[in-house]
């Protein structure tokens, strides 16, 4: 064994070992996928250090000896080159053990093989060893199975090195960097193997610089490993942090070209097959001017913007923050896009539920102050008449007298009690609709009969024309409470000698029925409340009481019931107030 004397020797044994403690340190410290390329190096380092002593030996059988050796590294680092890209690309599913054993079955069976050579000689034919100058060069005749290891160990390589290419070739500059020098690490010493394969390289006729190229390499990558954290940040686990992101991510560099982005920021472009690394920011985000006057503006800003996407209104709260090395140099920019569409509708819902929720409490307090008031007020005064009658505080002729106005003040109960009746079974049980056709005209007339009393001690004129079977499809109950509340205020708001015109109108697929009076009318503010569903009180020409409470019925019912109501009036002129319904049918119960 001559080991000091043979420069070949010595170089591959003294580096072997030295990248052999280097990969050993590295499985220590680092983990997952560290590891298995440190294990890769490892078995590199075993293949390196026992051909450096069989270019030691100058007899066969001791040559023969250390290949044995040697095929622990020869045979498995192809296998543990492919099992790392796996790992450090993220293909886990690729890691099942079922997989695992298909990838080591021919490296186990290549290593048996020269294990067990003399027996069938299938990885080598023959052998015999040359002289070459000092070196004893051992000159092989290749069997079937050796073949098929070559082979075996050139797809393994290959598809390493597809996997980290298409894994990583649009990835973020510093893992592209990456996965190039992990490709030379894997794919020098293969061209390496192939030359000295064919012929073409081969020192002395016949000296194998695959295991040089190699440890080579490896050393190198060894290095940057320890010293740069080469693989401290794990592209893998980069992409699915951004995959995983609900925000939108783009990142372009100092000229503005895109570098990375992630899923989320497709649903903002939506146009995704024309977004791709390299593209130029400014021709994605043509449409988008607010966003690229972000990027202009080199420094820390916001911006909100609404886009039409896909039929649909977005909007998105666009966060730009530059990155700067050492304060200074502008290197590039991080744009985060929050679709914040929901939050705001929720939002604007929150505040819909919040005023609805103000309006039933102000009704809820208003519902209290009508039965200590507006209740109490004339069913006491009656309860103290009846009293003062029976123990003869007044007479019965005073009684009489009193009579009218007391029955007057009892109608106006009773419509007060029907509304509060109906606004309360709307509010806390729900009111059921009941659709059914029936004559809208035929209800009119029932409830100028009902209102004519009040009318002509007002002093005012119902006025209904003659109208033939108008059908609508509407819950009856409803109805009869809307145009009694509006037929009632026409009537308070009147002054004596007025006329209230109650009017239908077929509109071809609805029915319009319009109350109109020559009253006080309604000034703006009044008229806003109205529509917002605001309860509001005032007092009739007469001095009637109101509660507020029946048109915010008669807005509500007509709501329910899918019709709609506007109002017309101008202040000392009048007011009318129109309903619209769906069209009903006599047929059709």
């Amino acid at each position: 064994m001559e080991i000091l004397s043979n420069p070949f020797s010595s170089i591959l044994i003294v580096s072997s070992l030295l990248v052999g403690i280097l990969s050993i340190y590295i499985a220590i410290k680092l983990g997952d996928s560290t590891r298995w390329i440190a294990l890769t190096m490892l078995l590199v380092c075993i293949w390196g250090f026992f051909y450096g002593l069989e270019l030691s030996e100058t007899r066969l059988e001791n040559i023969l000896f250390w290949i044995d050796y040697e095929y622990i590294g020869i045979s498995y680092v192809p296998a543990a080159w492919l099992v790392f890209t796996l790992n450090y690309s993220g293909f886990n599913r690729w890691q099942a053990p079922h997989i695992l054993i298909g990838i080591f079955l021919i490296p186990t069976l290549t290593f048996l093989a020269v294990l067990t050579n003399d027996l069938h000689h299938l990885h080598y034919a023959h052998t015999e060893v040359k002289q070459s100058g000092s070196l004893a060069i051992l000159q092989i005749q290749v069997g079937p199975w050796y073949y098929i290891h070559t082979a075996y160990s050139y797809l393994a390589y290959l598809a390493g090195t597809l996997i980290l290419w298409k894994r990583f070739k649009s990835a973020d500059p510093i893992y592209r960097i990456q996965t190039k020098l992990m490709i030379i690490s894997g794919f020098l010493p293969l061209i390496f193997n192939v030359l000295y394969q064919v012929g073409l390289i081969k020192p002395f006729d016949g000296i194998d610089l695959t295991p040089f190229a190699f440890l080579l390499t490896y050393a190198l990558l060894g290095f940057a490993i320890v010293r740069y954290s080469l693989f401290s940040l794990k592209p893998i686990a980069q992409t699915k942090i951004m995959e995983s992101l609900s925000k939108g991510v783009l990142v372009v560099d100092a000229r503005h070209q895109i570098v990375d982005f992630n899923p989320a920021f497709r649903k903002f472009y939506g146009k995704e097959k024309s977004i791709s690394v390299g593209l130029s920011s400014k021709d994605l985000l043509v449409n988008t001017p607010e966003v690229l006057d972000l990027l202009e503006q080199e420094k820390e800003s916001n911006q909100t913007i609404s886009l039409v996407n896909r039929q649909n209104q977005k909007t998105y709260q666009v966060e730009s923050i530059p990155l700067f090395e050492n304060k200074t140099t502008y290197y590039g920019e991080i744009l985060l896009f929050d679709d914040q569409t929901e939050q705001i509708k929720t939002n604007e819902r929150l505040r819909e539920q919040t005023k609805e929720l103000q309006q039933l409490n102000d009704l809820k307090d208003k519902f209290f102050s009508i039965i200590s008031h507006d209740l109490k007020g004339p069913v006491f005064g009656v309860k103290e008449l009846i009293h003062m009658t029976q123990t003869g505080l007044i007479t019965q002729e005073e009684f009489m007298e009193m009579l009218p106005e007391v029955s007057k003040n009892m109608e106006q109960v009773a419509i007060l009690l029907e509304n509060l009746l109906a606004w309360s079974s709307s509010q806390i049980r729900g009111e059921q609709i009941h659709l059914d056709n029936f004559d809208i005209a035929i209800l009119m007339h029932q409830q100028r009969k009902l209102l004519q009393r009040i009318a002509v001690e007002k002093e005012v004129e119902i006025q209904i024309a003659d109208y033939p079977p108008t059908w609508v499809l509407a819950d009856r109950n409803m109805m009869d409470m809307v145009l009694r509340n509006l037929i009632n205020n026409a009537i308070k708001f009147s002054k004596a000698g007025g006329t209230v015109q109650i009017s239908v109108k077929d509109l071809g697929q609805s029915i319009q029925v319009c109350v109109k009076d020559n009253g006080i009318g309604i000034n703006q503010e009044n008229l806003q409340k109205i529509q917002e569903g605001v309860s509001f009180t005032t007092r009739g020409q007469n001095n009637e009481s109101g509660t507020g409470l029946g048109l915010i019925l008669v807005k509500e019912y007509i709501h329910k019931n899918k019709g709609k109501l506007w109002i017309e009036s101008e202040v000392g002129h009048g007011s009318k107030f129109c309903i619209q319904l769906p069209k009903g049918s006599p047929t059709k119960n």
